[in-house]
């Protein structure tokens, strides 16, 4: 598929002589024609960030989408806009499929700029890729809702049915290495194109109960040891929210374990910011055991301890326990004097009931202050 993408922009490239490049709606770089022009404005920082990095930035994007691209049937001229990083004129043919705009071809525009016939016939060229990208979306959400099946399938034969079905729809990369990246809350559809998340192989927006949406991206590995390419991807979608990577499995059939340790692993790095923002399984520590037994309600003896009101307490409480007990390293994470970490501490114990010099009692207290967190 990319080959043909990379075919039909040299055709409009050779068409207008000019270097082309193709993105998707996303602004997601797809392919770019050769450019072998000693003019340094060709490659203005639009067109470099780009190239280089295969996308624009959220400014970009609204400032050329300004211009009306989106609603545009048919080429339309930009002028250069230096300080938008904009150093020459554009043409921009929007790649439309029944109505739909699913990406854009962009060409510099120079004197005497190309004639109607020749837009006429990149135009029909850029209609081809619009077919292409249909069936490329058309794709995506047939394995969408194979990986969204896999993953929330359960147990017995509808989790095997869903990943024989997924790996029908991978193909031969289904045997291969992986791992899942979750990104929650998430907001919105996921990504028009698989080929805008690094690595991914997969990706599925999954309900998250009271807590919205989240999104779930099966990411392809070269080893075990390796997560980088889940990073990445990680990095691309997580704007605000935290993201969490599993443990690499080889093939579908651990997928459902997989996702509820990307999940925890998100969870956790939300719970604790310094696990995050994107935090992986195997690094998140007693989280992992925490999000196995985690309730909604929190243990009657240690409510009254996290309500709002005593946030000040609930803080010593853990850094105390954090700290293994030990008030001289707990009163300096605290910065405060031995006796006042010694009032507080007798203040938890009069709020919780719990006695802390019972092995017992600090369990239950440490485990309930770290499970609020989730």
């Amino acid at each position: 598929m990319k080959g043909d993408y990379q075919e039909l922009v040299d055709e409009i490239s050779t068409l207008l002589g000019a270097p082309a490049t193709l993105e998707n709606r996303d602004f997601g770089l797809i392919a770019f024609g050769a450019h072998d022009s000693d003019d340094d404005t060709a490659m203005d920082p639009v067109r470099t960030r780009s190239i280089l990095t295969r996308k624009s930035t959220p400014a970009v994007r609204a400032w050329f989408e300004g211009f009306g691209i989106t609603r545009a049937t048919g080429p339309v001229r930009i002028p250069a806009a230096p300080d938008a990083g904009v150093f020459r004129d554009r043409v921009c043919l929007p790649v439309r499929h029944r109505g739909v705009v699913l990406g854009y071809v962009w060409l510099l525009d120079a004197e005497p700029g190309p004639t109607p016939a020749q837009l006429t016939s990149a135009m029909e060229v850029a209609t081809r890729i619009g077919d292409l990208l249909a069936d490329e979306e058309r794709a995506d959400a047939d394995l969408s809702r194979e990986f969204a099946a896999a993953l929330t399938a359960g147990r017995g034969w509808q989790s095997d049915m869903a990943v024989a079905a997924l790996r029908v729809a991978l193909g031969p990369s289904a045997d291969g290495l992986h791992t899942v990246v979750c990104v929650t809350p998430w907001q919105g559809e996921a990504p028009s194109s698989i080929r805008s998340v690094p690595a991914a192989a997969a990706v599925a927006v999954l309900p998250e109960g009271e807590s919205g949406e989240s999104l779930a991206v099966l990411v392809r590995l070269r080893t075990p040891e390796d997560l980088s390419p889940a990073r990445a991807a990680a990095d691309r979608l997580r704007a605000a929210a935290p993201a969490g990577i599993a443990t690499a499995r080889r093939g579908l059939t651990d997928l459902p374990a997989a996702w509820r340790e990307a999940n925890t692993a998100a969870r956790a790095a939300t719970a604790q910011p310094t696990l995050g923002p994107v935090a992986e399984w195997a690094g998140i520590g007693p989280y992992r055991l925490l999000a196995a037994l985690y309730h909604p309600e929190v243990d009657p003896a240690v409510a009254p301890l996290v309500a709002p009101a005593h946030a000040e307490l609930a803080r010593t409480a853990e850094v105390f326990l954090d700290n293994a007990g030990q008030a001289g390293r707990t009163a300096a994470a605290l910065g405060i004097h031995r006796q006042t970490l010694y009032y507080r501490l007798s203040r938890v114990e009069q709020l919780t009931g719990l006695d802390l010099d019972d092995g017992e009692d600090r369990l239950l207290l440490h485990m309930s202050l770290k499970s609020a967190r989730l």
